[in-house]
């Protein structure tokens, strides 16, 4: 049984069309990362697969069950960090877990609450407002109210906006620390790096459609790759005439050749052909960030809402 499984959904606000046609599927225990431009349709997505709302078109199954038709039963086996607190600034930080612990029927609600508290480091602050906490300790205790219980399928929306660069790590080792206790974790960030360390799939999403779909590794593959090739800076001069004649295009930085992926083996063998030493060729290996931006250069335009 897959934890997340969308089929051609659609989502449509008035004239504004949100969600194109989404095809998606997360298996049970991983960390899959949604990925996209503000407007892009992720927020729409969690709150459809979150039973927020419903889509106008397609199929939505969280463990086998229809959130819309069986939403009493999806509820329980899911948990959502939105981007958006929930909290009572007027409370303790205890109270609020207290609450939510309540609402979520937990049985010894005293341990659930210190075993989430150790987790995100906020034990020492719980008996404090939260209208006297930062934004980062705020942020981890909206977080630590979405993780109480037992949810099987955790959305995190951005939970590390605003938090410290050593929250953030500690984050990081707790969203890992839930996958590997077998549990399913939907993230989405705009932190490509983030996205790179936790992820075992990722999917863009630009303008209302999933645009790709892979392990980090496929993703950054499929970017239009470049290649470096070195050679003696005695030869450049050479090289570049070699280059030119045979209308191989390049950019040169100090005696390194950047090279498209489509050309970068007829440029290598034009080199060996006439005995100029190459000291280093290899692909460059894109980034998250890469891919981002050329999805992005792509779409000149999304919806905003």
């Amino acid at each position: 049984m897959k934890a997340i499984e969308v089929n051609g959904v659609t989502k449509q606000f008035g004239a504004l069309k949100v969600l194109k046609g989404i095809n998606l599927t997360v298996e049970q225990g991983e960390i899959f990362t949604l990925l996209g431009e503000n407007g892009a349709g992720k927020s729409t997505l969690i709150n459809i697969l979150a039973t927020l709302s419903a889509q106008d078109q397609g199929t939505v199954k969280i463990l086998g069950l229809d959130p819309i038709k069986q939403g009493n039963q999806v509820r329980p086996l899911i948990a959502l960090n939105a981007q958006d607190t929930t909290f009572d600034a007027e409370f303790s930080g205890l109270d609020n877990l207290k609450l939510i612990a309540k609402l979520r029927g937990i049985q010894d609600i005293p341990a659930a609450i210190d075993r989430v508290a150790q987790q995100l480091d906020l034990t020492e602050f719980l008996s404090r407002k939260v209208k006297n906490y930062s934004g980062g300790m705020r942020r981890r205790l909206d977080l630590a109210m979405s993780l109480l219980g037992d949810a099987k399928v955790i959305f995190l929306d951005e939970p590390t906006t605003g938090v410290d660069p050593k929250n953030r790590l500690a984050l990081w080792q707790m969203i890992n620390a839930i996958r590997d206790a077998g549990k399913t974790v939907f993230l989405t960030t705009q932190y490509l790096d983030e996205a790179d360390a936790l992820s075992d799939h990722i999917g863009f999403i630009s303008d209302g459609v999933i645009v790709k779909y892979g392990t980090p590794a496929e993703i950054k593959q499929r970017v239009t790759a470049t290649y470096t090739m070195a050679i003696d800076e005695q030869k450049v001069a050479q090289a570049q005439t070699l280059l030119n004649e045979s209308d191989i295009s390049f950019t040169l930085t100090d005696a390194q050749f950047n090279l498209h992926a489509e050309i970068a083996a007829k440029a290598l063998t034009l080199m060996l052909e006439n005995s100029i030493t190459v000291l280093h060729y290899d692909r460059d290996e894109a980034d998250l960030e890469s891919v981002f931006l050329a999805i992005n250069d792509q779409e000149n335009t999304h919806a905003n809402y």
